[in-house]
């Protein structure tokens, strides 16, 4: 849904470095401290942290009970799953919360193959974090299914005629990112999940590195299953799956007798929940919805992903045209003011590894990812050491261009010595 220009609003980044408590401790650092680290865990706002030390304090039991305490714990975790619900544009019955991304997953996986049989297909592509491939592997040891992997193109995105050619009458499951965490591809997650639905497969997203940055709806996107991370997202370390209720009433789910089974996300998790770090979520969405406007949750968001789209977007094209202007470092995928990716940029160095570059910056206070992000197909199809990977710059909102301006005078700084380490 596009946002009409009367509802519009532009992000006021004093205001939301001021929400930060880590970005205003940095002021008193020296180096002053820039965070370029998103795609591995955003930095939250006070906001999220006054909400879960005040569930410690004022409300912490476990559910179900005849108290005070023990009902509002309930009543935070049926308002979370209402959070949820707004937060990827789906049934909040379909919400389940757990551990992270990877261990929902795991045990989603688990439920779906028990319905699957010999030989049955799922399909991942090779721009997948291991989180959405993994268990896709495991499970399929287990019941004898094949897992078939879809290429990338030139520009690392997911090659649609590849997947074309793969999907077949066993197809069951179409695996995929919806934004890469390694080098910010977004998908054409429509497309993809319109031709798994034309093969009778389920569409299984992974919106773990796309919730930061792109407003999720699973209706318009065409999903069955989307998977993401809170903490990913200015929330605490948490994972939260929807799971469309049709999809998940027929799931065989692994849990124990007594539990209940409505509503029908709840049966996927798994002992007792971190009902702190559920509030600190709630307080997340919260926080997003501020940046907007609207009458409801659901309108704030698709307004304060249209500002924080916006100013990222602006962002990263100055990184994309800084990048190209550094000798001997490029930026691998698409162009850094392509509208098809989000501010995760993967960087190739032609003289040092990416952990030297990594170590060099983080020495002028600039934070950055070395490695392969778990994105294995994604570094080995770049031809790249399996071990040293990329050198990765991730974004979020509360980024401002005079951090950019820092970043590549630094990075063109680092390289130069690098390639000249006597200073000659």
């Amino acid at each position: 849904m596009q946002v009409a220009e009367s509802r519009r609003v532009s992000l006021d980044t004093g205001w939301v470095r001021a929400q930060f408590p880590a970005l205003g401790a940095a002021a008193s650092i020296s180096p002053q401290r820039i965070f370029l680290d998103a795609p591995g865990g955003t930095q939250v706002p006070e906001s999220v942290v006054s909400a879960m030390r005040t569930y410690l304090v004022e409300s912490n039991s476990n559910t179900d009970g005849a108290y005070e305490l023990s009902r509002r714990t309930d009543a935070l975790i049926a308002e979370a799953r209402r959070y949820g619900g707004a937060f990827v544009g789906g049934d909040p019955d379909g919400i389940a919360f757990g551990q992270n991304m990877t261990t929902l997953n795991f045990n989603l996986v688990r439920a779906v193959g028990r319905t699957l049989s010999p030989g049955d297909e799922i399909l991942t592509t090779a721009l997948d974090h291991e989180g959405n491939v993994s268990p896709w592997l495991l499970m399929a040891e287990d019941r004898g299914l094949v897992v078939r992997e879809v290429g990338l193109t030139e520009q690392l995105d997911v090659d649609l005629e590849d997947l074309r050619a793969k999907l077949g009458d066993r197809t069951r499951v179409v695996a995929f990112c919806l934004a890469s965490n390694a080098v910010g591809t977004v998908t054409r997650a429509r497309e993809i999940a319109d031709l798994a639905h034309a093969a009778g497969a389920l569409a299984w997203g992974d919106a773990v590195a796309y919730a930061p940055h792109r407003r999720i709806e699973v209706g318009a996107l065409g999903l069955d299953v989307v998977l993401c991370s809170p903490y990913k997202f200015f929330g605490p370390h948490l994972g939260m799956a929807w799971i469309r209720p049709e999809l998940a009433a027929t799931l065989p789910a692994e849990r124990v007798r007594p539990a209940a089974e409505v509503p029908v996300g709840h049966r996927f998790e798994t002992g007792t929940l971190s009902h702190e770090a559920i509030a600190g979520f709630v307080a997340a969405v919260d926080y997003l919805a501020s940046l907007g406007s609207g009458n409801d949750l659901t309108a704030k968001l698709r307004v304060a992903y249209d500002a924080i789209q916006r100013h990222e977007s602006g962002l990263a094209g100055a990184v994309g045209a800084g990048i190209a202007g550094i000798a001997g470092v490029h930026s691998v995928g698409l162009p850094g003011d392509s509208a098809d990716r989000v501010p995760t940029f993967g960087l190739v160095c032609e003289r040092a590894t990416p952990r030297r570059l990594a170590e060099a910056l983080s020495d002028e206070g600039i934070y950055v990812w070395d490695g392969n992000f778990y994105a294995k197909r994604v570094v080995e199809t770049l031809g790249l050491d399996l071990d040293e990977g990329l050198l990765r710059i991730g974004l979020a909102h509360y980024n401002t261009s005079e951090e950019i301006g820092r970043l590549l005078e630094a990075l063109e700084r680092v390289v130069r010595a690098t390639a000249n380490p006597t200073g000659r």
